[in-house]
């Protein structure tokens, strides 16, 4: 009888398959469990990858050899099918199907294989491409947009992996991980890859709409406010710091930071420092392209967004701040609604958030929005109580209205 595996998510499977057999059960048992379980939910054929190579799964096999284990039928691009061990494959972590194949290695006794937008080793997975059949040329297209190239854009088809090139008018007005919705005008292949033309006919950022892993939240220990420096003993207490402690201990977290393309190995590796290094030098555009590849490799590098943003806050804050934002929102995906850590200046990989916070507090300042600046950079300092950025500085202005100049950047 076929054994029914529940949601990947239970803490214990073996306790578990015990329960339902009242005995130990065999490895044929087991393994036709699973292939009923990956059946159920994974929808095939579905995109996903091997050895970061983009394939269609085509379906799952057991032959009944439990040294084989399970097997994977795929498909290449070339149309060629292969059959790889199940565990070789990974789909989408945000699926259910990438979730119970996760699962499924974990059992195995290998390491968990959720997809994040690029592999540790920080080289992008090659992208799947947009076929004809994913589009539909009398309805607008809603695109998630990875990267801005002079007239061109790299983009995913909302609501999957699909990659697909957009040509149109206002590119520079667009902003990495905003949904853009596209009047298509025309569709057509070059070299193996598509494109589409068509004129963008609005912009907005829903970072949950993308389905991106979030960062994760490692756990630092407690926080003591009694043991953090508040001034001189007798000097009174600044009055922005007395709630925070009252509040008295709380936990501390290091957010992960994602990378793309920084080598472990060579800490003097870091696209960051390169596109830093090309702005000094006056090469603002081969700075902006270094930080696009970054988002293109995955929305999720924090600091990316933190530069762009720094680009663009001196001349136009109104397009700096979406920037900023988009840093921001992404970085929340990680957190709760009713988040009460700190994420610690100290810790370095608190620095990317951090950085889009404190620019998104200046451009709100800048634009005037003082009510929503104050509450920025009030949540700065609940975060970060030692305040490495000098937010405390700007609160008093902020409260009272007062404009923004700009040697408060």
């Amino acid at each position: 009888m076929t054994r029914r595996i529940p949601d990947p998510d239970l803490k214990s499977l073996e306790s578990y398959i015990q329960q339902i057999t009242g005995s130990a059960p065999t490895d044929n048992e087991v393994f036709r469990a699973w292939l009923s379980a990956l059946e159920d939910h994974v929808a095939t054929p579905c995109d996903g990858f091997v050895i970061g190579e983009p394939i269609s799964v085509v379906g799952f096999i057991y032959d009944g050899n439990p040294r084989r284990g399970l097997t994977a039928r795929c498909r290449r691009r070339d149309q060629t099918t292969h059959v790889v061990a199940a565990c070789d494959v990974v789909l989408p972590s945000q699926s259910i199907g990438g979730r119970y194949l996760a699962a499924y290695r974990r059992w195995l006794g290998l390491e968990s294989s959720l997809l994040p937008e690029a592999p540790e080793n920080g080289r992008p997975h090659r992208q799947h491409k947009a076929t004809p059949d994913d589009l539909d040329l009398a309805s607008p297209v809603e695109l998630v947009l990875l990267s801005v190239k002079d007239t061109a854009a790299r983009c995913l088809l909302l609501g999957t992996r699909r990659a697909i090139t957009l040509r149109a008018t206002r590119l520079r007005d667009a902003v990495p991980g905003e949904i853009i919705v596209v009047n298509p005008r025309r569709h057509w292949s070059y070299a193996g890859h598509p494109y589409l033309s068509g004129e963008i006919q609005a912009m907005r950022l829903d970072i949950p709409a993308l389905d991106l892993v979030p960062l994760k939240l490692k756990d630092e220990g407690v926080w003591d406010p009694r043991e953090q420096y508040w001034g001189e003993p007798d000097e009174p207490v600044d009055e922005w710091a007395k709630p925070i402690i009252a509040r008295g201990e709380r936990r501390e977290f290091e957010m992960e930071q994602v990378l793309p393309g920084a080598d472990s190995d060579d800490p003097e590796s870091d696209p960051i420092t390169e596109s830093n290094d090309l702005k000094d030098a006056g090469d603002v555009r081969g700075a902006r392209r270094i930080l696009m590849e970054l988002c293109q490799a995955d929305l999720r590098c924090l600091d990316a967004h933190a530069h762009l943003g720094n680009l663009g806050f001196e001349h136009d804050a109104a397009q700096a701040i979406r920037h900023y934002e988009a840093g921001v929102r992404t970085g929340e995906l990680s957190l709760a609604s009713d988040f009460d850590g700190l994420l610690p200046w100290g810790f370095i990989d608190n620095r990317p958030f951090l950085r889009c916070l404190h620019g998104f507090g200046l451009c709100c300042w800048r634009l005037g929005r003082f009510d929503e600046a104050e509450r920025v950079f009030v949540r700065m300092l609940w975060l970060n109580p030692s305040d490495n950025q000098g937010v405390r500085f700007l609160i008093d202005a902020v409260r009272e209205k007062a404009p923004w100049v700009p040697e408060e950047m």
